[in-house]
């Protein structure tokens, strides 16, 4: 598993992530972990216009990881049973696939 500071996180693509787990669930480390990633400065200085929204709830809920992009297109990620390195994997090939730069990178 990638240590999670030395992925790069670009929310170039993404309008909006909202996030919401009970903190007191032992299946919520890789939605805690997200949350971290995408909300820190580092992250967030690459889109300063996506809103990151974090819900703590206190109902034994299951932690959800809601993502919507500029385009539209959504990608709901249940946190219960993913890690984060499933999470982040399928978070930023959902951004590559989006972000019309990178795929004119991997073109040349």
């Amino acid at each position: 598993m990638a240590a999670p500071g030395k992925v790069s996180v670009v929310l170039k693509t993404v309008k909006k992530i909202a996030i919401q787990f009970s903190p007191f669930e032992s299946n919520v480390r890789s939605t805690r972990q997200f949350l971290s990633m995408v909300g820190s400065e580092k992250a967030r200085a690459t889109n300063m216009n996506c809103e990151v929204i974090t819900v703590v709830k206190h109902d034994k809920s299951e932690p959800v990881v809601d993502i919507t992009y500029v385009d539209g297109d959504r990608l709901v990620m249940k946190g219960a049973n993913l890690t984060i390195s499933e999470m982040m994997n399928a978070f930023q090939s959902r951004c590559r696939d989006k972000d019309p730069q990178a795929k004119s990178g991997e073109k040349k």
